[in-house]
């Protein structure tokens, strides 16, 4: 126990008080004031009786009641005097000022309060200057980024617009409170209709004579309790010229590699064959001729997968019944069926769908699993229509399965990288998508979800 505490400090003054308490009792029933009292009855030849013990209470209570208010006043003044400075230390803080301490230097209990509320002072004050100096670095980054970033509040009014929006929208100018739907009335209607919805979106604007690519990614959130809407307009046009150049460069890394692939042998077993005629070895050339038949037949199999991949039609949706789908299917390639077809018909193009499901199955089949765990499973699921592809082999490593879906991306040596990419693209054009991924317990699930008709 400490010597200073404020329990020590009280415990001696209620001794303190005791005691007092306890002399004034014995001086006004013992001594002295029963003497003097006598003294002034024998000097002045007065009659006065001595106090008795209702008397000797009341004196003692008249003289110990401002003395206990004394003693209170000591104990208690401190205590206020830390509580009026905690009271304002609070109300700084509430108003976002964290640079008050209280200047009190105590040994005592309210010094221990004390010093851990200047501690939490300090150390509010230094998460203010760390938060004010990321919110500087964030809003320096913010203002300087070359995507354009708008956001508004639940009226439409932007609370907060970057320089690369101010120059995009307003010609360099402040667009804070400006209502954002009527900055942007007179521009191009592509733009208007983007922001108009809550999706992403991909459009293009006549911008300097030249045509702008701008991708829009937008987000709803709530911000200080209040809804706001935040849009960024990011410049696309040179990143697609970009991705462009690099996929004709891929486009023409795979060709001339499968062309050389096939016209060197042509042009190796043509000249065997020339010298063979020459020589009037005739019995050898049928074979020359077929392997160089064999390999144009491959290279015409190689364009004409190109050319499809290209040239792919707008899809022809209509109802489609499961059995003879299904067993139309089953004459190309076999597989096991997983539970059962959904009672609907489907809503695709079965031309466009049979060709993927040929494709899917038959990679399944050469990533090595056994025949008879190729599955594939229909479900209906709301409006949606999943057909899942499932095999039993190694499945793929995450470098494969994340450029998998990726034009002229094969694995294999004599792949041409077009059948997933054409898989992808006809979900896409269905409205759909694909999605590949490792099983638990082992092989790959290729999933393509088709949107159905509401009817």
């Amino acid at each position: 126990m400490r010597l200073r505490s404020l329990e020590v400090r009280l415990a001696v003054l209620l001794a303190v008080a005791a005691l007092t308490g306890a002399l004034l009792y014995i001086g006004v029933t013992h001594w002295p004031l029963p003497q003097i009292l006598a003294w002034l009855h024998e000097g002045l030849k007065r009659s006065m009786r001595a106090p008795d013990r209702t008397d000797a209470v009341i004196i003692c209570a008249i003289i110990l009641l401002p003395l206990s208010w004394w003693f209170a006043h000591i104990v208690m003044q401190p205590v206020k005097r830390l509580l009026r400075a905690l009271e304002g230390a609070v109300a700084s803080y509430r108003d976002g000022d964290f640079s008050i301490s209280i200047a009190v230097h105590r040994s005592d209990e309210l010094g221990d309060l004390i010093r851990v509320h200047n501690e939490l002072g300090q150390t509010l004050r230094e998460q203010r200057q760390n938060l004010a100096q990321r919110e500087l670095l964030l809003d320096t980054v913010v203002q300087n980024t070359p995507v354009a970033l708008v956001l508004t509040d639940a009226n439409g009014r932007v609370a907060y617009a970057n320089i690369a929006a101010r120059h995009l929208f307003n010609e360099g100018r402040s667009l804070s409170g400006l209502h954002f739907a009527t900055l942007i009335a007179d521009a191009p209607e592509a733009l208007r209709k983007a922001t108009e919805g809550s999706e992403d979106a991909l459009f293009s604007v006549e911008m300097d004579g030249s045509e702008e690519t701008f991708h829009l990614s937008q987000r709803a959130f709530r911000l200080q309790g209040r809804p706001h809407r935040l849009q960024l307009f990011r410049r696309m046009t040179r990143e697609l010229s970009r991705q462009e150049v690099a996929a004709w460069k891929r486009v023409i890394r795979v060709v001339s590699h499968e062309l050389n692939n096939s016209l060197a042998p042509i042009s190796s077993l043509a000249h065997s064959g020339a010298e063979l005629a020459r020589r009037g070895t005739i019995e050898r050339l049928p074979g020359v001729f077929a392997t160089i038949g064999e390999r144009a037949k491959h290279l015409h199999g190689f364009i004409d997968g190109y050319a499809r991949f290209a040239k792919l039609p707008t899809p022809r949706v209509a109802a489609v019944e499961w059995k003879p789908f299904l067993d139309g299917l089953a004459l190309h390639c076999s597989f096991q069926l997983h539970g059962h077809a959904p009672t609907q018909p489907g809503w695709f193009d079965p031309v466009q769908i049979e060709q993927v499901l040929i494709n899917l199955v038959k990679n399944a089949h050469e990533s090595g699993s056994a025949p008879e765990g190729v599955t594939l499973a229909l479900t209906q699921v709301g409006h949606e229509l999943r057909i899942e592809v499932a095999d039993r082999g190694p499945g793929m490593s995450e470098a494969v399965l994340a450029q998998a879906l990726l034009p002229f991306y094969s694995t294999k040596r004599s792949g041409t990288g077009l059948g997933l990419a054409l898989a992808r693209e006809i979900s896409e054009a269905h409205g759909g998508r694909i999605a590949l991924a490792n099983r638990e317990d082992g092989g790959l699930r290729v999933t393509l979800v088709l949107p159905q008709s509401a009817s």
